[in-house]
């Protein structure tokens, strides 16, 4: 094959015609691409210059490929040196084989132009053995830019999604999902829960879910954590729910809804202190809400728990007024029987039953509710204990 190629060489003569000739065939090749190819005449026009670029470094290096015909062409610096990357977002491969054809048929239809006298038909040879050449040369050239763009992707992602759990800047957030195609979505939330166990790749299975759902989506592994951030979609309840299946074992954990991917971060924190105390609620439901753990996470130690078991359910009742508060206490006190508390107090039942669901509606927990009263109880300790103790007699 090499000594074939060698035989049939155009001279140096034709090769410096074609080399005088690369400009203008280049932009004759990209009229015609202009009228074949309706996707390319919808290019942008920094774009298209790029591929007239491309296309006479094209030439360029048919020439230099004739006059060193044992070396294959190389195209990441000559061919496809003016704008790699842009043009691999631009131009997918199959657009790619197009623009390589219209080149080379511009080409061969100037062949007889740019030859010399008995150099047409070795010309169109190495025309026509080039093509094949740069062909295969492109398709390994958008396999290794893909391969490293999954690379690049995967740490970007792994960076993102660290930076949620470590709570750094929220600001930086967005810009980098976006390099990631991350829309402008909202609501955001972020779910967390154990990684499978052993090799089993749970971020593609979370990442088909999601999407098929129509739901942007983030993964991570963190220690042995899986970090999932979920945006927008049709229906986000569904989705999470969807997504909990690809969780190794153990409790999972879904953050409050924020309203962008800049505010993740306090999902992110509220959804792992409720993974480190879940372990207190063996019954819990899967997915678990993190507001539902509040409780656990307050005697765990999360300040922000209790700062919320504070605002949405202590407080309340203290501004309620002293009746609503004491009977609060004094139904759990009594194990939730209404007729004790309501000798008790000397009122009749329906007036404690009044009270109660006045006390749910402040605080979204009945007295009467395991759950509930764990919860009231719970929070009326912790304002006992961090308080103005006056408040609470």
């Amino acid at each position: 094959m090499q000594a074939a190629r060698g035989t049939t060489q155009p001279s140096e003569a034709t090769l410096r015609r074609l080399e005088r000739a690369s400009g203008a065939l280049a932009t004759q090749a990209v009229a015609r691409m202009d009228e074949e190819l309706s996707w390319f005449r919808a290019m942008p026009a920094a774009q298209r210059s790029w591929v007239t670029i491309v296309a006479q470094a094209g030439i360029a290096s048919l020439v230099e490929w004739c006059r060193n015909p044992g070396r294959p062409p190389r195209l990441t610096g000559e061919v496809f040196g003016a704008a790699p990357r842009e043009l691999m977002h631009a131009v997918p491969l199959r657009r790619s084989v197009d623009l390589i054809k219209v080149t080379v048929e511009v080409v061969e239809d100037r062949v007889e132009q740019v030859a010399e006298p008995g150099d047409v038909e070795r010309l169109q040879l190495t025309v026509l053995q080039f093509s094949r050449e740069i062909a295969f040369a492109v398709a390994h050239v958008y396999a290794s830019y893909a391969e490293n763009r999954g690379a690049w992707d995967a740490r970007l992602e792994a960076l993102v999604v660290d930076a949620l759990v470590r709570g750094d800047r929220a600001e930086e957030l967005p810009g980098r999902a976006a390099a990631l195609g991350w829309a402008d979505t909202e609501p955001v939330v972020v779910v967390v829960g154990s990684a499978p166990p052993g090799e089993q790749d749970s971020s593609t299975a979370v990442r088909r879910a999601a999407r098929s759902m129509g739901c942007e989506v983030l993964v991570g592994v963190h220690a042995d954590e899986l970090v999932v951030v979920l945006g927008g979609g049709p229906d986000l309840t569904a989705v999470t729910s969807r997504v909990c299946r690809e969780f190794g074992a153990g409790p999972v954990v879904v953050g409050p809804r924020v309203d962008s991917l800049a505010h993740a971060g306090e999902s992110a924190s509220a959804a792992l202190a409720g993974l480190h105390a879940a372990a207190a609620w063996p019954e819990a439901p899967r997915p678990v809400a993190a507001e539902d753990l509040l409780p656990e996470r307050a005697l765990d130690g999360d300040p922000l728990a209790r700062a919320a078991l504070a605002e949405q359910v202590a407080m309340p009742l203290q501004s309620a007024g002293p009746e609503l508060l004491e009977t609060v206490r004094t139904v759990l006190g009594n194990g939730g029987n209404l007729e004790a508390t309501a000798r008790a107090l000397f009122v009749h039942t329906n007036t404690v039953r009044y009270r109660l669901k006045r006390a749910a509606e402040l605080t979204g927990c009945s007295a009467t509710d395991p759950r509930g009263a764990w919860t009231l109880q719970l929070a009326l300790a912790l304002g006992q204990l961090e308080g103005d103790h006056s408040l609470w007699h």
